[in-house]
């Protein structure tokens, strides 16, 4: 199937850019993309060095194959739970990046500790309730219902997952959740973590979405 595969190639070339740089060890992590039928996703277990575009999946958003030759990921259902519920999300990437996983097996909630946070990631990351290996149904659940309206989650002894309005945003994303996870590890260990304030969590959102780098940014330097 020739659709599509522009968009195909961006999520494979977010994989092999988080391989790069270790987000994602071996076949552990995945990565979608949504469409008008519904998503497409990397298949199950097949070496991100080899997967082209004739190897992605499209499922809908209920869990059917709708096209590919591959099984698709296993995790898929993380993937489709989120698209359902949140329809401003375009993509979503899972990895297994080292700060995030280790953040993780906290089971804590990460509050916005820095300006990058409320910006990309928009709201404090959550962690999601444990769920044990093969219940993906179940993790795509919990991961829904923990993600709410941020751009990043942890799943609990597992990993993280990054959204965002297309597949760089994504990516985006997932770097900075993983920046501000081990900034939180680090500040955590010194002490407690002083919090921005909500009102200022969702100025800063508002004006990463909408006025940051433009003539509207209020930052900008007057003649």
């Amino acid at each position: 199937m020739n659709a599509y595969r522009e968009l195909k190639q961006a999520v494979i070339d977010a994989c092999l850019t988080l391989q790069a740089m270790g987000y994602i060890i071996g076949t552990y992590g995945n990565a979608s993309a949504r469409v008008p039928e519904g998503l497409i996703v990397t298949p199950s277990r097949v070496d991100y060095a080899t997967i082209t575009p004739d190897d992605m999946m499209v499922v809908s958003l209920d869990g059917q194959v709708l096209d590919g030759h591959r099984i698709p990921s296993s995790e898929t259902s993380v993937h489709r739970l989120i698209y359902n519920a949140r329809p401003d999300v375009g993509a979503v990437l899972h990895t297994h990046s080292l700060y995030a996983s280790a953040a993780s097996c906290l089971h804590e909630t990460i509050p916005v500790i820095v300006e990058e946070q409320s910006q990309v990631i928009g709201a404090e990351i959550a962690c999601s309730e444990y769920v044990p290996a093969g219940q993906h149904l179940a993790l795509g659940q919990v991961v829904a219902k923990a993600l709410g309206g941020s751009n990043g989650v942890l799943l609990a002894n597992h990993g993280s997952v990054a959204c965002g309005r297309d597949v760089a945003d994504a990516l985006f994303a997932a770097q900075v959740l993983e920046r501000v996870a081990q900034m939180y590890l680090l500040t955590r260990a010194a002490g407690s973590p002083v919090p921005i304030p909500d009102e200022h969590v969702r100025s800063e959102r508002d004006r990463w979405l909408y006025k940051y780098g433009t003539m509207a940014d209020g930052t900008v330097a007057q003649s």
